[in-house]
């Protein structure tokens, strides 16, 4: 039985104006109406390929007034949501394709969900990266199953390198692109969202570059309820997104200068299929700072034990921030949808956050260089029930008087308010004392 409803046809008129597919070796020549049919057809024949994660409702919700509920998407195999599209693409290929295999050129999240489905589904599948690439993640993509070759200095060698392989030997290149058959595999989010969580009243999902998942999963849940408000959230260091709906077409001038946080949320928008189809039907896309992305980080991993990304982080950034007054008191949806931060990474994100969110802090005074006077200092910060992070003593750098030492010390707190006690307790005893902001 067709299922036709308004949104299909919204879907179709968003469909009408795209270019005719170009000639490369890729799947965009599959492009064609996204119908919530194909979705669920996709959530069928990957259902025994992916997991179906939670939905749960967050301890969160009281903190910022509404029902949250969080999709942990960082919960799949590789970590990303990713793997649901790269799953439903790699079935749809041709018996002769999947026997030559793929390539794919990049160390991201459909990266490393295309070496570990391909290799479940027995597809060759190769992944070229640049010499630059991180050793844990040649050794995921390894032991996921793919052959990993390291080529050049840059990811338009390896990108380069791969097409040329791809042409001499008959594998697919494979980049992530907005086909139909993708689209429909990450569409599936949605699908689970609507059947998890009665009543919803909006979900949030990650935008920015790749706004596959947005513009999928937005299909199927307006085909389910119009009523549903479908947000998308970008960074305000590269708004692609909002530039690319402004101008009418997928824009690419905007840099991003730490690639390394913020993952596949930092590209381009690649797609018209995505782009028209989010215009369409995404009801608000907003932009979040990169402090708003970190506390949330950190509010994921106390509150949840969640750790993700910037990319799984960002959704709950725009509630974070306070960029969605609209939805207090109202049943909301969010969408982690990857975990993959390298463990540098996190250890810096977490100690950047603390710093943000007022938990841990630095000051110095200058004190006597007498016996006791360091115990003293000591006193009033076990009485304020601050922890001492590291405490240093510079004497011979100091411009004050002589017999004088100047004390700098980092302690954490339990929150802002605990942070401001502490401050009025030293400048009580010691008025000139200098906070470090942040």
């Amino acid at each position: 039985m067709k299922i036709v409803s308004r949104n299909e046809e919204l879907l179709r008129e968003a469909l009408s104006c795209l270019p005719q597919p170009s000639s490369r070796a890729s799947l965009a020549s599959c492009n064609k109406l996204i119908r919530f049919e194909d979705i669920s057809a996709a959530a069928f024949k990957i259902q025994c390929g992916v997991q179906k994660t939670p939905c749960m409702y967050s301890r969160l919700s009281k903190q910022y007034g509404m029902e949250i509920y969080l999709k942990k998407e960082f919960l799949q195999y590789t970590g990303s949501v990713k793997e649901r599209g790269v799953l439903h693409l790699l079935m749809s290929l041709p018996q002769e394709q999947q026997r030559k295999g793929v390539i794919v050129a990049s160390d991201s999240n459909f990266s490393l969900a295309v070496a570990h489905h391909a290799a479940g589904l027995r597809v060759p599948v190769f992944v070229t990266v640049p010499s630059s690439t991180a050793p844990a993640r040649l050794k995921t993509c390894r032991d996921y199953g793919a052959v990993v070759i390291s080529y050049g200095g840059s990811a338009k060698d390896a990108q380069l390198h791969a097409r040329r392989l791809a042409q001499e030997n008959g594998y697919l290149y494979l980049e992530e692109e907005d086909s139909a058959v993708y689209l429909s595999g990450l569409g599936t989010v949605g699908l689970e969202m609507y059947e998890q969580v009665p009543k919803l009243d909006a979900v949030i999902f990650p935008a920015g570059g790749h706004c596959g998942l947005l513009a999928g999963s937005a299909a199927a849940l307006k085909h389910l309820n119009p009523h549903i408000s479908v947000i998308g959230v970008e960074s305000e260091s590269f708004p692609v997104l909002q530039q690319s709906l402004k101008a009418g077409h997928p824009t690419d001038d905007q840099a991003c200068n730490n690639h390394h946080f913020y993952g596949d949320v930092s590209g381009v928008c690649f797609g018209s299929n995505s782009l028209q189809l989010t215009g369409k039907l995404v009801d608000k896309v907003v932009a979040v700072r990169e402090e708003d992305i970190l506390i949330s980080m950190l509010r994921l991993l106390e509150y949840e034990r969640a750790t993700v990304d910037a990319d799984g982080a960002i959704g709950l950034a725009a509630l974070v921030a306070g960029k969605l007054p609209e939805l207090k008191g109202k049943r909301v949806a969010v969408v982690l949808c990857s975990g993959n931060l390298e463990l540098h990474l996190l250890q810096q994100c977490i100690a950047r956050a603390l710093t943000l969110d007022n938990r841990v802090c630095r000051f110095s005074l200058v004190i006597s260089d007498c016996p006791g006077d360091m115990s003293k200092l000591l006193e009033i910060l076990a009485r304020e029930e601050a922890r001492v992070l590291d405490i240093k003593q510079e004497r011979t750098f100091v411009t004050s008087e002589l017999f004088t030492v100047e004390v700098i010390c980092t302690v954490e707190t339990r929150d802002k308010i605990h942070t401001a006690q502490l401050r009025n307790a030293l400048l009580e005893r010691y008025p000139t004392t200098a906070w470090t902001e942040r």
